[in-house]
């Protein structure tokens, strides 16, 4: 597995994004000074991975977190995507790595799960502007899913601290009420 501190692979997947199918870079989505979360699941419509999905969903990390785009990545087709994102009403990107490069590129691919072959372990990843992986987790139980908590406070991690600036003093203002800057 790609640790924090490591730099993220660039990529480009086939996706499905607000009921339509297109492709999404990480180095397009990381323009601008944004970061992006990934979560790496094993498929659409298996229980836990709904369950998951759903909570990140209820989250809502990508409403209120400005510069944070949140992206799953399953070897499902962009269409079992489609119906998935549909049926729970998901509005963030849901990506095919239909042959696992990515997966192997992050070094969460398994073998097999599930009699399924080269299937990603559950894993996530928080990736900032500069393509450096800030928060790596993963596991090959398929039935175990990440400290949301961790996830959060790693995102939180990135946030623009605003106590470094300094506050206006009066020497800010000119005799004509304007202010510098």
């Amino acid at each position: 597995m790609r640790c924090e501190g490591a730099r993220a692979p660039a990529f480009e997947l086939p996706g499905v994004s607000d009921g339509t199918q297109t492709r999404l870079g990480l180095t397009d989505a990381l323009a601008d000074n944004r970061a992006v979360v990934l979560f790496f699941y094993p498929f659409d419509f298996s229980p836990v991975c709904a369950t998951e999905l759903c909570a990140i969903q209820n989250a809502r990390w990508f409403d209120c977190t400005p510069g944070l785009a949140v992206w799953g990545i399953s070897p499902d087709s962009t269409y079992a995507h489609e119906a998935f994102a549909d049926e729970y009403a998901l509005t963030f990107p849901l990506l095919s790595d239909h042959a696992g490069a990515i997966a192997d590129a992050f070094g969460v691919l398994q073998a097999s799960a599930e009699d399924h072959d080269r299937v990603p372990e559950r894993a996530v990843f928080l990736i900032d502007a500069d393509r450096v992986i800030r928060y790596a987790w993963a596991s090959s139980d398929l039935s175990e899913s990440p400290d949301f908590g961790a996830v959060k406070a790693a995102i939180d991690d990135l946030q623009p601290d605003t106590a470094d600036v300094a506050p206006r003093t009066i020497s800010d203002a000119h005799d004509d009420g304007t202010t510098d800057g």
